[in-house]
């Protein structure tokens, strides 16, 4: 076992406990809102580019906004994250997330939606660190493909439940309604995080140096940290390639009604939901490193069936949508898992930080980029998004075989490396 899970128990045969329980409750409640936050973006889009009658690129910019501002808020952040109690980090950056959320929700202009996605990416952009480091020091290795895993029914979720019923607001009350329905359930689980999180502050005491700017440039400067940064930002480029555009490509391309989307994100959001804890366990019997490759190959297969669909019959999509995020829900369980093993306890905050900032940058060039590569026809069709699925497919193989030969390099738990 090395220096990165020392302070773990070797095993851990034992179930969670009610306080675990709740904390894993309130992780999930919270991610929910922000990554509902971002992925409502994709389907109301749809409706947001008519409205605020911009074009591809702007909305592209729209996206990729959000994703600088979290990854320079991240570098900021980076190396104060392990000075501090996590609650305490946790609470500031959710309120200004929460208050940033609702500046979205005011915004009547493209100029005041860019800048109330910059202040929400500001402050969005380093909670999802600082939940990988709560449930990296609360849980131990033996469990954290699992709580990973029911973490990620966060994402699912907000297919499930959140998406449809933000495009139903959206389609009654206008696009600015799904962010009001975000601030009133981040307002609900900001006061539980103050209510029920204890402290946790054990890292603290293993701090050798107090200087924030040193303890940035060692986190940096480790060449195992290198090599998990540059992998998890090459895994982000998919899922922001793909995503912002893909509301826009099933109404126009495949030929599904704004009224019949919500079902699509219904029905994929649901497959991956049950697949998320399901998964996570899994990723703990067999190993993370052939999770991983299972999801790749999933993953790439349906990437390129979607983003060569026609016109066909909505379960035909929902059939295709449903095993893509199967796929693509493996591959996160899995990559944050390794992901969670590289730093020692003392570094952890300020590794999970930087390592957030990274995915946030290569999202928003994958986001940007992916802008560049589409157009809308003159019908409303998106051309090109075909070329998107051809380079999400060949960065998923990259990826893979980065993360493959990064986590045979990590000795501190054994089922990460079968």
């Amino acid at each position: 076992m090395t220096r990165a899970d020392a302070t773990q128990p070797a095993t851990d045969e034992t179930a969670l406990t009610s306080y675990q329980k709740g904390v894993l409750a309130i992780l999930i409640f919270l991610q929910f809102t922000v990554v509902l936050d971002f992925m409502v973006l994709s389907p109301v889009g749809a409706i947001l580019m008519p409205t605020l009658q911009i074009d591809t690129s702007q909305f592209g910019l729209v996206v990729s906004s959000y994703a600088f501002a979290a990854a320079a808020s991240g570098f900021f952040a980076a190396g104060f994250t392990d000075k501090f109690d996590r609650k305490k980090i946790l609470l500031f950056f959710y309120i200004g997330f929460t208050l940033s959320t609702l500046f979205c929700a005011l915004s009547t202009s493209y100029a005041s939606l860019v800048t109330a996605r910059i202040l929400t990416g500001i402050f969005g952009g380093v909670i999802s660190s600082v939940v990988l480091s709560i449930s990296t020091d609360l849980f131990p290795v033996q469990k954290r493909g699992q709580v990973i895993g029911y973490v990620q029914t966060a994402f699912a979720s907000s297919q499930v439940f959140g998406v449809p019923l933000g495009l139903t607001l959206a389609n009654h009350f206008g696009w600015h309604a799904p962010f009001v329905l975000i601030v009133g359930i981040a307002t609900l689980v900001g006061i539980f995080i103050f209510l029920y999180l204890q402290p946790i502050d054990g890292h603290l005491k293993l701090q050798k140096d107090n200087n924030a700017f040193h303890h940035l440039l060692a986190t940096i400067r480790n060449p195992v940290h290198l090599k998990g940064f540059s992998a998890v930002a090459l895994l982000a480029l998919g899922g922001y390639m793909i995503m912002p555009f893909s509301s826009a490509f099933i109404v126009n391309n495949v030929g599904i009604s704004l009224e019949r989307l919500p079902l699509v994100y219904l029905a994929t959001g649901t497959a991956a939901m049950i697949s998320g804890p399901l998964l996570g366990k899994w990723s703990d019997k067999i190993g993370k490193i052939k999770l991983n490759q299972i999801g790749t190959v999933i993953t790439i297969t349906m990437v390129l069936v979607f983003t060569n669909l026609s016109k066909v019959p909505i379960y035909v999509l929902m059939v295709t949508n449903g095993l893509l995020f199967v796929g693509i829900t493996a591959r996160i369980i899995a990559s944050q898992a390794i992901n969670s093993a590289v730093p020692a306890p003392d570094s952890r905050g300020a590794y999970m930080a930087i390592s957030s900032s990274m995915q946030q940058i290569s999202g928003g060039i994958g986001a940007a980029f992916s802008g560049l590569i589409v157009t809308i026809q003159a019908d409303g069709s998106i051309k090109g998004f075909d070329r998107v699925g051809y380079v999400v497919a060949i960065s998923a193989i990259i990826t893979t075989v980065m993360l493959t030969r990064m986590a045979k390099n990590l000795t501190n738990f054994s089922n990460i490396r079968k």
